[in-house]
Formats: C-alpha cells, structure tokens, sequence
C-alpha cells in the first residue's frame, strides 16, 4: 500500500483549487454537498436536561406557579398536593394524576413547567375534559420532553383533529411512551386511521382500547398496521362488540402474521363458536407469540370447543387462557380434555362456565395427566361432591398445580375436606368473598401452604383463625390474573 507525503497532498489541495478558480473565471456556477455526517436534517432548540433533572419537588411548585401567573389561570390544587407529596429520583416521578380535570388550553400551556422538569412513570388524564387546542400543546410537550412512559387519556370523547393528530405524532415519534389506554372513545373514521398508521412505527408495547367502536372497518384498519408492527406486546380489545363474523377473520390475520403480540385481550365481545374457529386458525400459525388469549363472555359454547380441540395439541406458546362466562357446559370439557393433556398451558380459566359434576371429572383427568398446568378456576360452576371427589383424587398424581379456585361450601361438613395429603403440594389456597366466618378447613389442610390469597371483595370481617395462619410467608390478593 502507497502512502502520500504531507507535501504531495498540500500539492494536491493546491491543484485543486486552481482548477476550482479556473471554473468560477469562466462563469460556470458549481454545487456541492457536504459528507452525510455534516448534512443538517432538523433542528431543536437546546434543553439542558441535567439543569432541569436537578430542580426539587419545591422548585417546579414554584416555577409551575409562576407559569399559572404568566398564563393568567388558577394553579391547580391536585397537581400542587402531587408535587408536595410526591417522591423525586433523578428527576422522575411516579405519577402525575389529573384524572376529572377541566383542562382548557391555558391550564394545558401552564404545565410545560412541570413537564419539562420531570419525567413520570404514569401521566393519567382520563376524562380531562380536554379542548382541542389544549390538548395537542400538551401532546406536543409530552413529546418534546419525552414525559412519560405511559399515558392515560380514556374517556375524553370530545378530542378532534388537532388531537387526534398530535396523538398519532406522539405514538410515532415517542422513544419512551410504552403504554397508551385509549378506552370508551370512539375509534373511527379519522382516529382510526390517524392511530394505524402512527403504529405501523410506533414503540408501544401495551396497547388499551376498551370499548372503542372498532367493529368493522376501524378493526380492518388497526389490524392492516398490527399486522407489521413489531413492537406491540400486549393489545387488549375488550367490549368492543366484535363478531364472528369479519371481525374474527381480521384478528384471524392478525394472529397469522403477527409474531411479536404475546397478549390478546377480547373479553366481552360476541366472537362466539364461528369466531373462535378464525382464532384457532391464525393460533396455528403462532410458533413465537400470544402466549396470554383472554376470551371471557364471547358466547362461546361446545360447539367452539370443537376448533379449539384441534388447535391446542399444535400450539407451543400458549400459556394463559381464560374461557370464563361461556355456556361450555360438561360437553365441552369431554371435547377438550384430552387434548388439553398434550398442550402448553400453565393457567386455565373457568369460572361461571355451566360446569357440572360431569365436566370436574372430565377436568379430573386431565389433571392427573398434565405436568404444566399451574392454575386452574372453576369458580361459580355447580360442582358438588362428586366432583369434588374427582378433583381431589387427581390433586394426589398431579405435582404442577400450585393454585386451584373453587367455590367454598355452603355448610361446615367434615366429609366436604380433602385429606390433606391431597393438597399437600399446593402452594396456595384461594377463600373466595361468601366464605363464612365459622368455616374453616382443618390445620392439618393448611400446614403445607407457603401463602394464603383473599379475593378482592372479601369482607373485612373474615379472619381465619391465627392457629391457620402462623406458618404461612405471606397473605394477599389474589384474583385470577395473567401472568
């Protein structure tokens, strides 16, 4: 390899520039570009964030105050009570709650203050009542300032758009926000498309649209974008009256191409058996992705259970499924107890599924089978003794189980307790509200248990003898939930 002298490439330079004047003499006009690392392509105006970052919870009351002052409107009392009561590491805050609010335009601009100050973990503006103009300046900052990693702005029907329009520019371009709940506002004609087409490149892993009216040609829309999008992680649909018709053949699609979505949420729709067939088609396809199908009270009944039968034994990821609320009835645990021996599934969901003595032994089974499931509900079903007995004589083969949920009896009766050597490798134990104060399993039932989990309207009467307790590491909550 030759190298050139410090001489020779001055020489060269200077060569160089007397052809360039010799060019120039003769009148010839000449263009050039800088190398692409120099090119200007946009610009902002400097933020010096480590002097923002380093302000008190006092100092930004005082600067938003002064911004209220400015702006010529009252400062508003939730968010002062928020900043003197909050916590402030490196200049993040947990939540910034303006939920009911009357935000107009000048309240909005007054909160630059604050955002430019502070990052939060959650920004909640669920029914602000927020005006069009306001509510783009202060989508414009959150962008700007990168505000928050998730955003709230439910049941704010009065958006227009402007806002729309901000919004869609606050999906697309936001390197922080990760979750957005956008629920009971209507999605349609211009919101839905301005929405799809920010997240064909949005960053947003959790998306919320709860009775947002995508029936129809706003789902067509979304999911022409979901399709492509590869960042989207959880997208929850419920109550939004989708059929089993188009809507179903939509999210059919979604689920054929889409392999990053680990959750489907569509509780409380109307996907029904011939909407769940389209499901189990696209699942099929599913070798990385949902891992987590909610479908509680879709009308799903025995007939569906016929698609899901053949579906499960192929699905390799699915690890959470809720059927909960549908007439499935004793039949349609005979379909799907076999096949749910040869599946993924780690939790298994349902509660108030018309589910008879009959369907626990068919469950009965297909525990004494599997070695992954982990939970199991069968809440608000009529299972009496018999399948009671089922139950308990299949929790003495299978070692996953580590939480069933079952209704509590209706009267203390020493012949309604499993030995406890049935239960003895469950980890927990969940009293649902009705629970009598008088009724309480035998010790010897609960000396094994490392947690006990007290649904969410258990009354606070309910004390189960310390003599139960004195051995366990923890009492909790503990609804049917998705993990």
């Amino acid at each position: 390899m030759s190298h050139c002298s410090d001489n020779e490439e001055q020489s060269d330079d200077g060569a160089e520039r007397a052809r360039n004047q010799k060019k120039r003499s003769k009148g010839e006009k000449r263009v050039s570009f800088p190398p692409d690392g120099q090119i200007v392509s946009g610009f902002a105006e400097h933020r010096d964030r480590e002097a923002e970052s380093s302000l008190t919870l006092t100092e930004v009351m005082e600067a938003y105050e002064q911004s209220c002052s400015r702006h010529q409107v009252q400062p508003r009392e939730q968010v002062l009570q928020q900043l003197q009561q909050g916590v402030c590491v490196g200049g993040g805050v947990k939540c910034l709650d303006l939920k009911g609010e009357r935000l107009d335009q000048r309240s909005c601009e007054a909160l630059e203050a604050v955002l430019k100050s502070l990052h939060f973990d959650f920004i909640n503006l669920q029914a602000a009542q927020l005006e069009e103009n306001g509510a783009a300046s202060l989508l414009d900052m959150m962008l700007y300032y990168e505000s928050t990693t998730h955003l709230d702005i439910s049941d704010n029907s009065s958006m227009g758009t402007l806002c729309w329009r901000a919004l869609a520019h606050l999906i697309k371009q936001s390197v922080r926000l990760s979750r957005l709940d956008l629920c009971n506002v209507a999605v349609v004609d211009y919101p839905a498309q301005s929405l799809s087409k920010a997240l064909l490149t949005s960053r947003l892993t959790e998306l919320h649209l709860h009775n947002a009216q995508l029936s129809g040609v706003p789902l067509y829309t979304l999911v022409s974008a979901l399709k492509w999008n590869r960042a989207l992680q959880q997208l929850h649909l419920t109550n939004n009256l989708l059929n089993s018709y188009q809507d179903a053949l939509h999210l059919g699609d979604l689920l054929r191409y889409n392999t990053t979505l680990h959750t489907l949420e569509l509780s409380s729709n109307a996907v029904a058996d011939d909407g769940l067939e389209e499901l189990c088609d696209g699942l099929r396809w599913q070798t990385a992705g949902v891992r987590v199908l909610l479908l509680r009270n879709n009308q799903i009944t025995a007939r569906g259970m016929l698609h899901l039968a053949k579906a499960l034994p192929l699905l390799r990821v699915l690890q959470v499924l809720d059927l909960g609320e549908n007439l499935l009835g004793n039949e349609g645990m005979q379909v799907i107890r076999e096949p749910l021996m040869n599946c993924s599934l780690l939790q298994l969901g349902l509660a108030q599924a018309s589910i008879t003595c009959e369907g626990a032994v068919a469950l009965a089974e297909f525990l004494a089978e599997s070695r992954q499931i982990q939970r199991l509900d069968l809440r608000h079903n009529e299972l009496k003794a018999g399948g009671l007995m089922a139950l308990c004589l299949a929790l003495r083969i299978n070692s996953s189980l580590e939480g069933l949920d079952l209704d509590p009896p209706q009267e203390q009766s020493p012949d309604l307790h499993p030995p406890a050597t049935l239960l003895s490798h469950l980890t927990s134990i969940h009293l649902l509200p009705s629970q009598s104060p008088d009724l309480h399993p035998p010790c010897s039932l609960l000396s094994h248990l490392t947690s006990i989990h007290l649904l969410p309207s258990q009354s606070p009467d309910f004390h189960p003898p310390c003599s139960l307790l004195s051995h366990l590491t923890s009492i909790h909550p503990a609804p049917f939930s998705v993990t």
